[in-house]
């Protein structure tokens, strides 16, 4: 199983930092996660003032010149707003200047900022994503592309340059809890990147079931329909370390959320029941994440990969002890234990 980072590069309000110190402490940590062995590292998108990863490519660019084994992914590339082909070309870019460790994650996004910013409507939600998935996995097959659609001009055996270094780009669809987005990713042969920020991780058992249904129908083999899971948590050496330094700027950034979606406040009861045995929150020692992480596994019928969502409102020092300990610990523990 890989394990792995996923940041959306928040600089919060309270950070005290500017924010090109934030983005040079970013690059630091994907820095150190290469160097302790971690097998991933990916950076989100978003359009919002505390987050600084609307340009997701170039920072992964960035820590390419940085990094020497890790895979630099996004996560999620908001394929709805976006052109694919620019999107193509500037991960085949990324995977030249990476040497071949360059992944694209692609999803629709849980924020609706991009959509207006980009002139899009919300009525599209689904058709525009449909139609730019199609597209971007025509120009992943084919260096001459002939296609038409409704969002975007037409293409006329065009050629789209440069092409990776990698005989094939990866492209994993990330999804939330639609039952049609796992169908979609089953019936494309995609690998599938699952999003578990609450609730219960053994609850998606059924989603990833229909993933796997679709893809075998559609004549993908079982080992080419691979499952990550992404979740939020933190580690540190004991579990009351890891919650008293992530449960407060946890409940900060949900509370907020929460006003501006219509959900209640966070609660301490409600964190430590995300955070018990089949929660989605994975905030412990070493060894009590690497339990969940494969308890989780087995849950789902397998992942091939995981990672850690760690913003929120962490310092920089906490956030690289915890990125150490998940490589040289957490990591080896889940691959000794799988």
């Amino acid at each position: 199983m890989e394990i792995g980072i996923d940041s959306f590069a928040i600089n919060s309000k309270n950070s005290g930092i500017s924010n090109a110190q934030a983005m040079n402490e970013l690059l630091e940590r994907i820095e150190l996660a290469d160097q302790v062995g971690l097998d991933v590292f990916g950076i989100g998108e978003h359009y919002r003032k505390e987050f600084l990863d609307s340009a997701p490519a170039i920072i992964l660019a960035a820590a390419a010149s940085r990094t020497k084994q890790i895979i630099l992914t996004s996560a999620v590339t908001v394929l709805s707003v976006a052109d694919p082909v620019r999107v193509f070309q500037n991960f085949s870019t990324l995977d030249l200047i990476s040497k071949g460790r360059a992944e694209i994650v692609v999803g629709r996004g849980s924020f609706t900022e991009s959509y207006p910013l980009f002139g899009q409507s919300l009525n599209d939600y689904d058709e525009l994503f449909k139609e730019k998935l199609d597209l971007l996995l025509k120009i992943r097959e084919n260096e001459f592309v002939t296609w038409s659609g409704e969002f975007r001009p037409s293409l006329n055996n065009q050629g789209i340059y440069p092409r990776p270094l990698q005989n094939q780009l990866p492209i994993w669809l990330g999804v939330g809890g639609t039952p049609a987005s796992f169908i979609r990713a089953g019936e494309l042969g995609l690998p599938l990147m699952v999003a578990v920020i609450g609730g219960e991780t053994y609850r998606f058992k059924p989603l990833v079931d229909l993933y796997k249904q679709a893809g075998e129908k559609a004549g993908f083999l079982p080992e080419q329909l691979k499952v990550g899971l992404h979740s939020l948590g933190y580690v540190a050496n004991s579990k009351a370390e890891a919650i008293d330094d992530y449960y407060p700027g946890y409940a900060e950034m949900f509370t907020n959320l929460g006003k501006e979606r219509g959900f209640s406040a966070v609660t301490k009861e409600r964190f430590d029941a995300q955070n018990g045995d089949l929660g989605a929150l994975l905030v412990d020692s070493t060894e009590a994440v690497a339990e969940k992480i494969v308890r989780h596994s087995k849950a789902l019928g397998g992942i091939s990969r995981f990672t850690f969502q760690m913003d929120a409102g962490l310092t920089h020092k906490k956030l690289m002890q915890s990125i150490e300990l998940i490589g040289t610990k957490v990591s080896p523990l889940v691959k000794l234990r799988k």
